[in-house]
């Protein structure tokens, strides 16, 4: 029997696959109305897969919700923590949840049980919960790390199919154990790596922190390429063609958002913070970010001046990334807040979280039905989410529909001779803007 204590994305993907794999699961949490909706079947976020693994899991009786710790944890042999720990505002880690969940454990537990920390957490958590439940008298708890590398929007498919399963423990049997859990979608290839619990926590920051820095580097790049004149898709596509660098993460756009890449670089410059170390190039990723998620908006004023306030702006986009619905630090919120912080009427839609627009806004931006219905008369459309139902629109509608003609292209999606045959000028990152042809010229 395991315990998945939190019901978010890592929980829910966590447990259901476990579920899948023949396991008896157990969702803990404590929001009454997310446990009233898994309990009938309904999932409370959006994820690819995930809503028919769950269902069909729930009908087979392998996965079950309770707000009750006594129910979840009276016959479970491994409980996996997967709760937030969300940033405070000095970029340090809020481990409330998880000391809430610790001492839940604490409690509740039966003797014996291997405690999984599955969120991402500060180098040294695990040994800080062995304190908290030492302090409760439950030495027998063993705490194993493992942190998760699920992408939002392939997180079930990352599950099914790892590069590597990281563990990490004081008690080699605790973490075999919970390695032997992910055997069923372990591949031929795939490694397992057992090491002290700081190692592995430290492992989750490494990896984040790595591509974040790959994504604020090629960033970098594009805003080189516009000073001087080169086109970064070239570049990116010439560079990313040797071995040694790759064209993973290598895409340049208005920057990086969701929950893991701002929270963990932070996270790390606060633990270097805290034990007397500048990590000057992990700060210099994070500000990189911070700044081209303002990218776009610069390019808006650079082309219609200071007052924005008579501009209409559509947008596609409003989630961090495609096949969400997160919309934590996504570059798209800070542009449509500075939009209207300046006045402008902002038109929205996104295939999985439009429906957020009110929430975020209340009602000063418009959540729209479409895609084209976001850009019916519109002075200027931004692009800032990759969905697949971007990436060919009908051009000559949005030019009918649109009140002008300037097309913000925040993620590189487009070629530029494609929109200039339609008369909107591409305006993109690190790209030159061709001209628009007059009527009866061609592009040839």
């Amino acid at each position: 029997m395991i315990c998945v204590v939190g019901a978010g994305y890592v929980g829910l993907v966590t447990g259901t696959c476990f579920a899948d794999s023949g396991a008896e699961v157990t969702f803990l949490d404590v929001d009454e109305q997310r446990v009233k909706l898994l309990q009938r079947g309904t999932l409370p976020i959006y994820e690819p897969g995930l809503a028919e693994l769950y269902q069909k899991n729930l009908q087979d009786g392998r996965v079950r919700a309770t707000t009750s710790a006594v129910e979840a944890l009276e016959d479970a042999r491994w409980a996996f923590i997967a709760v937030g720990t969300p940033p405070r505002h000095d970029g340090s880690s809020d481990l409330s949840f998880v000391e809430q969940a610790v001492r839940t454990v604490a409690e509740h537990a039966p003797r014996g049980l291997v405690l999984a920390i599955k969120s991402t957490v500060p180098v040294g958590t695990a040994d800080w919960a062995r304190d908290l439940l030492e302090e409760a008298g439950r030495n027998d708890v063993a705490v194993v790390s493992n942190p998760e590398f699920l992408r939002e929007g392939q997180a079930v498919r990352d599950f099914a199919n790892p590069d590597r399963v990281v563990i990490g423990c004081r008690e080699k049997e605790a973490g075999e154990s919970v390695a032997a859990l992910h055997r069923p979608y372990l591949g031929s290839n795939t490694m397992v790596f057992i090491m002290d619990n700081r190692s592995a926590e430290m492992t989750k920051y490494t990896a984040n922190a790595f591509l974040a820095t790959r994504i604020s580097f090629i960033n970098e790049i594009a805003n080189l390429c516009e000073c001087l004149g080169a086109d970064v898709e070239a570049v990116r596509l010439a560079a990313g063609a040797d071995k040694r660098i790759g064209s993973h993460f290598f895409y340049p756009g208005v920057g990086y958002g969701g929950s893991c890449f701002p929270k963990d670089v932070q996270a790390l410059m606060s633990l270097g913070a805290t034990h007397g170390y500048d990590p000057k190039l992990i700060s210099a990723v994070h500000a990189v970010n911070e700044g081209q998620k303002r990218k776009l908006i610069a390019k808006i004023r650079e082309r219609f001046g200071d007052d924005l306030a008579s501009l209409r702006v559509g947008v596609w986009g409003l989630s961090f990334k495609r096949d969400t619905d997160d919309t934590r630090e996504s570059p798209s919120v800070t542009l449509i807040t500075d939009l209207l912080a300046a006045g402008s009427v902002v038109q929205v839609y996104d295939p999985a979280s439009v429906s957020q627009v009110r929430d975020l806004w209340e009602g000063s931006a418009i959540g729209c039905a479409s895609m084209y219905d976001a850009v019916a008369g519109v002075d200027a459309l931004a692009v800032m989410t990759d969905w697949q139902v971007f990436r060919l629109p009908n051009w000559q509608k949005v030019k009918r529909l649109m009140r002008g003609d300037a097309v913000f292209d925040g993620r590189n999606l487009y070629r530029p001779e494609d929109l200039a045959r339609e008369g909107l000028a591409h305006i993109a990152i690190g790209r030159p803007s061709p001209p628009i042809p007059l009527p009866g010229e061609s592009l040839s």
